[in-house]
């Protein structure tokens, strides 16, 4: 980073993404350019590099702790995004007037090159793009699904509309079973262009010469292409994906697999509570591995994201991922497990719940139950049909504000959809546009309100679910901690809605 010299690729400047050239959300982190440059180890973030060297890492409420505590401050300056704000414009309003700007065609989509551009328009700054030489992963995939049925012509290049499309998944890398490639639907036929080995499968370096070559108008979604493949495409029709909204509403056999797949996720999160309080001088690492042996023991394939294993002031790291050797569990400390894992066709789950060794602080009794005060009251939401994930979120956040806990703050977003990638949206419950999308039966979603205290600890409540004929109906029943829940700051009815519920 100190060496980076701009003026080598005229430009003054540069756009560092989170992203790989399939726009995933979660990259590995090896693969991830933003953590080799400003050393930030969460899952999302983009960089820019400054004329004068500084680097700007802009995050939003999920990771401000963490990117403070994980970056050398001499060299790169944390924006810290609020609930609402936009990246883009936050990053447009760091970049001078009739400057350049550079950007890796491969690795932005479409919908945010041409936002970019509209919004740098006014400031007269050029956009400059280049595309990287990076090295796609490969492995194999498998056929666990029948491929769905889109007539249109149509090119597919997000990797989890693609998986869902043709009925694959690959189990070649933990957190994923996504399949990068570009999927071509062209007068009824599929031609899939991948470097996962299977059946029908074309290398990937042939699609550039291939897609030159149709002449047929092909149906696009540019917030899904990145830019790069997008100039390739000699006729291209914009459009909202179908895939996204196809795979937002499950198919009657995929809410079953889903119920399976939670029932040995709650086996395998309960298995590792007991054995938490059956044993002492555990390490957030120790608590890890058995987790991740536990959730092998009942069949998964692979984790669906790297767990968090939090003790005390970690947890109030929304997406803490370090899993430390050294910090051991005592008696009064209190854990935050978030969690889930692939079964066999490639369907994620997640949960998160919070357990205490020996007895817990009266603090930590009115945190973790103003937080289930506010889980049972949004899981009991009267659903319509035109409830959106944007009014439940809004709920949550009223609650939080009439019930405040002084030091702790709900600094994230409601929930969101889970599906084949562990964040799926729609559905989405947050303030953010995409939430505002009507949530429908067979959507599946999180719904995971927390609050956090950097200096004390975090608590966070999560049970995926799904709308089942217009009510909320949750896949996972690990119970909730009986310890931890100071029944006085309980209504009524709150008490009621907690009998659906195993408590322990």
């Amino acid at each position: 980073m100190d060496n980076f010299d701009l003026t080598k690729i005229g430009v003054d400047y540069l756009l560092v993404n989170s992203t790989n050239k399939f726009l995933l959300e979660y990259v590995p982190i090896e693969e991830n350019s933003v953590n080799k440059l400003t050393g930030f180890t969460g899952d999302v973030g983009d960089a820019l590099i400054c004329p004068d060297g500084k680097v700007l890492l802009f995050v939003d409420s999920r990771f401000h702790i963490q990117a403070d505590l994980e970056v050398d401050h001499s060299k790169v300056e944390v924006v810290k995004l609020k609930l609402g704000q936009k990246i883009d414009d936050e990053i447009c309003l760091k970049i001078k007037p009739n400057s350049v700007l550079g950007i890796d065609l491969s690795k932005v989509s479409q919908s945010r090159y041409e936002y970019l551009t509209l919004l740098l328009k006014e400031l007269n700054v050029q956009i400059k793009g280049y595309v990287s030489d990076e090295i796609c992963r490969a492995g194999e995939f498998v056929q666990v699904d029948e491929p769905k049925m889109i007539k249109d012509n149509i090119l597919i290049t997000k990797s989890d509309e693609l998986a869902y499309i043709s009925g694959i998944r690959s189990f070649t890398y933990n957190y994923s079973t996504k399949v990068d490639g570009k999927l071509l639907i062209l007068d009824g036929k599929r031609y899939l262009f991948t470097d996962y080995k299977g059946e029908n499968a074309r290398p990937l370096k042939e699609f550039n010469e291939f897609i030159k070559t149709v002449e047929t108008a092909l149906k696009v979604d540019k917030a899904s292409i990145t830019a790069e493949d997008y100039s390739l495409i000699k006729n291209p029709v914009p459009v909202k994906s179908p895939v996204k909204a196809m795979k937002s509403v499950k198919t009657k056999s995929e809410i079953e697999h889903m119920k399976y797949c939670f029932d040995m996720t709650d086996k395998a999160l309960r298995t590792t509570r007991d054995w938490i309080m059956e044993n002492d001088n555990l390490s957030e690492y120790d608590i890890a591995n058995q987790l991740e042996s536990n959730f092998r023991k009942f069949g998964a394939k692979s984790l669906s994201f790297q767990s968090i294993v939090a003790i005390n002031e970690n947890s109030a790291l929304a997406h803490y991922n370090k899993s430390d050797k050294n910090k051991i569990l005592k008696d009064g400390d209190l854990v935050l497990i978030d969690c889930g894992a692939y079964y066999d066709r490639g369907l994620a789950t997640d949960i998160t719940r919070v357990f205490v060794k020996g007895e817990p602080s009266e603090l930590q009794k009115k945190v973790y139950t103003t937080v289930l005060k506010v889980f049972l009251n949004c899981y009991n939401y009267q659903m319509t049909n035109q409830t959106t994930g944007y009014e439940i979120d809004k709920l949550a956040h009223c609650i939080f504000d009439k019930n405040p806990v002084d030091g702790f703050e709900f600094s994230h977003g409601l929930g969101h959809g889970v599906g084949i990638s562990v964040h799926e949206a729609p559905p989405n419950l947050s303030k953010n546009e995409i939430a505002k999308t009507v949530i429908k039966n067979n959507m599946c979603f999180t719904i995971e309100p927390g609050l956090y205290n950097e200096k004390e600890f975090g608590v966070r409540l999560e049970n995926t679910c799904h709308l089942e004929d217009g009510e909320i109906v949750s896949f996972a029943k690990m119970p909730f901690e009986k310890k931890l829940i100071n029944m006085s700051l309980l209504s009524d009815s709150e008490k009621e809605y907690l009998n659906d519920f195993e408590v322990v």
